[in-house]
């Protein structure tokens, strides 16, 4: 899928879930957004390549605490830039894309990621856009002999399907009328987000059965999972294998900085 003619929206959640965030109290911070990385805020990071990339048109990013967001000092400049705006974030955060969605001021189509996905560049964005396609929904994969390439072994959470494990990358394309129910699907079960057999039972005994015998490629699988949610959803499988970290972790902040220190020389 090209840019459509006035450009992306970009829609980064740099909020948190309610009390205290095990990373951000690791980091002597309040806000996992506002951990740094080689030196940078992780949601810096994630501004800054989306501002880079041509097929983002403006950005949007949603927390809980706005505030103190914008009143911290490295994030002065984001404040500024005309094409990036801050919005207050609801309790959930599959609730509160959705309001992103169905509010006239944002909603479609609309580019989703996370503001420790700070392994994300143009090009990546780029290759996600081109390779969306027409559904509603459209999810960026990284296959794990690509990410164990790219980073050596890496515990991540693996969906297994018949040709391959993948971990998700952070990235979300929504871009049909279709995604709305998809997204209220998510809400009531996010909390099942990290277990594949738990997110499975949620779609039935057969799709479940057919995942746990991998008997469904990834592209079958989401393409059964949205038919159950009244969506259409298909995969991104990027070329980049760091990708597949996100800042989880202790461990996956000292591989962060271990991977963009060496690509910054």
């Amino acid at each position: 899928m090209t840019a459509p003619p006035n450009g992306w929206t970009a829609l980064v959640l740099a909020g948190q879930r309610p009390g205290v965030d095990p990373m951000a109290a690791h980091f002597g911070t309040d806000m996992k957004a506002l951990i740094p990385v080689v030196g940078e805020l992780m949601l810096n990071r994630v501004l800054e390549a989306l501002l880079d990339a041509p097929e983002i048109a403006r950005i949007v990013v949603l927390a809980q605490n706005t505030l103190q967001l914008r009143a911290h000092r490295d994030l002065a400049w984001a404040v500024e830039e005309p094409r990036i705006t801050f919005r207050t974030s609801g309790p959930t955060i599959s609730g509160s894309v959705l309001g992103a969605v169905e509010d006239p001021a944002i909603g479609l189509p609309l580019l989703v990621t996370t503001a420790d996905n700070v392994m994300l560049t143009p090009r990546t964005i780029g290759e996600f856009v081109a390779g969306a396609g027409k559904s509603d929904v459209s999810v960026a994969f990284v296959e794990r002999g690509n990410l164990e390439r790219a980073v050596g072994p890496n515990k991540r959470t693996w969906l297994a399907f018949k040709g391959g494990d993948f971990t998700g990358a952070n990235l979300f394309a929504l871009t049909g009328a279709g995604s709305v129910n998809a997204l209220k699907f998510w809400e009531k079960v996010e909390a099942d987000r990290k277990s594949v057999l738990r997110l499975a039972a949620h779609f039935g005994p057969v799709l479940m059965v057919r995942l746990l015998l991998r008997r469904m490629t990834l592209t079958q699988a989401l393409a059964a999972a949205g038919a159950k949610l009244g969506a259409s959803a298909a995969p991104v499988v990027l070329s980049d294998g760091r990708m597949g970290v996100d800042v989880d972790k202790p461990e996956d902040h000292a591989l962060a900085e271990r991977l963009l220190g060496a690509a910054r020389g």
